[in-house]
């Protein structure tokens, strides 16, 4: 095949970005506005701390807790399992756990930077009481939030936090308000069949996965603290009626809003227009600043905004080979950032029809499926919204989302040539990428390596057609016949980028990670966990919080080599 053939090849099916049923011009709206994204606020140091609180004793919420008093609540008190109409959050206390519960790891940095604390309190009673649900501080209105969601493509009717009790409101010394949360803190109104508790097997992957993508730039709420107990809770993690006692944990994890669809779509389905009107008032006064509150399109404004951001997170998923596994509406966050961390994962060999979830027999949310998910999770937010807007300002939203496509193959586009090392933007850049995903489809060579060697190989001094054996993946690669016929374009690609071998690998090397959360590293830690040794979750944490940076100790255990052969029998469920 000469160079030229390899050029044209129509590869279209194994680029995600193309998988769409549809093609549309881009909304005006969704590209009026910079994206205020929170995430980089965090990292700037507009408003530095003036202190770091020693005692936990002396740390408070916020004294107006806003979403007691802004929305309408339960007015049943009592906590026990039903239907809950016209509200959207029950007051529900967390239930203490029985057993003595141990601090298992903690974020030094959400600690630090979010909470204003200092990393002595992990050390205090009340620390691990605080996460583990048994001391409610005095200033804390704790709350269970009412939503519904479409279920695997099908309304699910009311589903709400079932095991989740949100705390309260912490605005920190940089002015940021944070909305903390326990997870696994025991039965809520909204728990259905559930105990509300969560076990420690998919606590640590929680935990470790919320500060990974935090580190490798996507946006997602963190996790502050995880605690572990003897409480048996029990489980049929595969559910084939095998149900086995495992341990309770609770994490402690935090947002600036829990919002998401689900929460609209409830409202809209019970007919509760004038709590819709005022979540939707509340979200775009709170969350997107630059859109008029006054303004008669708000709601179209907003519409577009999630629909342009949602689609850029999926393009950021995909570029690290994230793959959600519950992409359902209840899961999709109306500040369009990644929650609710379950049966997920990270692709290794890449195969677009990658599952991480067990418990999905159809592929619906597998990682070629996600950019798609994306638009009928959006449809449903469309029709969400409906009731509030006029029949024209209705007609707008099917317009609005065809804008998705091309914002999600901008974003797409713009992350894989970073992956590739290339700077400016090329006619052939699509077919170039579809190329070297075709080989490494075929070849099923990993994804997350093969991209990193790429950037760390010295491709000048490639004079023969051999690749070093310690790049183990792209050796794998250069099995396929077309490997060194691409090697040879992607050269000529460089040379009209006019860059150089060094401004190459250094773009590579910071945006393809060396480490990510492998499932046979999670299960390493939690096994170690499970028997008290929680040194396995507290490396790994480590390394996922620098997955760029070569890491002597990370490069000892093995975490970017070649997955052990053990790995590929484990599964992950919705069950946790």
């Amino acid at each position: 095949m000469s160079t030229s053939d390899l050029l044209s090849l129509c590869l279209f099916s194994y680029v995600v970005f193309l998988c769409f049923p549809y093609s549309g011009a881009v909304y005006s709206k969704s590209k009026e506005c910079k994206r205020l994204d929170i995430f980089d606020i965090i990292l700037r140091d507009k408003c530095p701390r003036t202190s770091i609180l020693q005692s936990f004793k002396t740390w408070r919420f916020d004294r107006r807790q806003v979403l007691a008093t802004t929305f309408p609540l339960d007015l049943i008190l009592q906590n026990y399992v039903r239907q809950v109409p016209k509200c959207l959050f029950s007051v529900v206390y967390p239930i203490p756990l029985k057993t003595e519960t141990s601090l298992v790891s903690y974020s030094e940095g959400v600690l630090n930077d979010i909470l204003d604390l200092s990393d002595h309190v992990t050390t205090t009673k009340e620390f691990v009481d605080f996460v583990s649900g048994s001391w409610v501080l005095s200033s804390s209105v704790p709350l269970s939030h009412r939503y519904g969601g479409h279920q695997f493509g099908y309304w699910a009717g009311q589903l709400g936090d079932g095991r989740a009790v949100m705390l309260g409101e912490y605005t920190n010394q940089r002015g940021e308000r944070w909305e903390l949360q326990l997870k696994g803190s025991g039965r809520t109104p909204y728990s259905r069949q559930g105990d509300g508790r969560a076990v420690l097997r998919s606590s640590v992957r929680e935990f470790l996965c919320s500060e990974a993508m935090f580190h490798l730039g996507i946006p997602t709420s963190r996790a502050a603290a995880l605690v572990v107990s003897d409480d048996p809770v029990m489980r049929d993690q595969f559910y084939d009626g095998h149900p086995r006692v495992e341990r309770g944990a609770v994490i402690l994890r935090l947002a600036h809003s829990w919002f998401r669809i689900g929460s609209l779509e409830i409202l809209a389905k019970n007919k509760e227009f004038q709590f819709l009107r005022q979540l939707l008032d509340f979200v775009i006064e709170n969350f997107f600043l630059h859109i008029n509150t006054t303004g008669k399109d708000k709601y179209l404004e907003l519409y577009s905004r999630i629909v342009s951001d949602t689609a850029e997170l999926i393009a950021q998923w995909q570029s690290v080979g994230f793959t959600h596994g519950v992409c359902n509406t209840d899961n999709f966050s109306l500040l369009s950032i990644t929650i609710d961390y379950g049966p997920f994962g990270f692709m290794e060999d890449y195969n677009p029809k990658f599952v991480p979830n067990s418990s999905d027999d159809e592929g619906r949310y597998s990682y070629e499926k996600q950019p798609d998910v994306g638009v009928f999770n959006l449809e449903k937010l469309g029709e969400a919204i409906k009731p509030v807007l006029t029949q024209q300002q209705q007609k707008q939203l099917p317009h609005i989302l065809k804008g998705y496509e091309s914002i999600y193959k901008d974003k797409f586009m713009k992350l894989f040539r970073q992956k590739l090392g290339l700077y400016t933007d090329k006619e052939d850049d699509e077919n170039l990428l579809a190329v070297f995903l075709k080989i490494m489809e075929d070849t099923k060579s990993d994804f997350t390596m093969s991209f990193r060697e790429l950037g760390e190989i010295d491709l000048l001094g490639l004079k023969t057609e051999a690749i070093p054996q310690n790049y183990w993946s792209l050796n794998t690669m250069a099995d396929h016949e077309w490997f060194w016929k691409w090697i040879i374009i992607y050269k000529k690609r460089l040379e009209l980028e006019g860059t150089t071998e060094k401004r190459r690998q250094s773009l590579m090397n910071k945006t393809n990670p060396r480490y990510i959360l492998r499932n046979w590293m999670a299960q390493e830690a939690i096994e170690k966990a499970d028997r008290n040794d929680f040194s396995g979750v507290n490396r790994l944490l480590g390394v996922l919080e620098r997955p760029m940076d070569l890491d002597p100790e990370a490069e000892r255990a093995g975490y970017s080599s070649r997955p052990p052969e053990w790995s590929k029998s484990l599964r992950v469920s919705c069950s946790s």
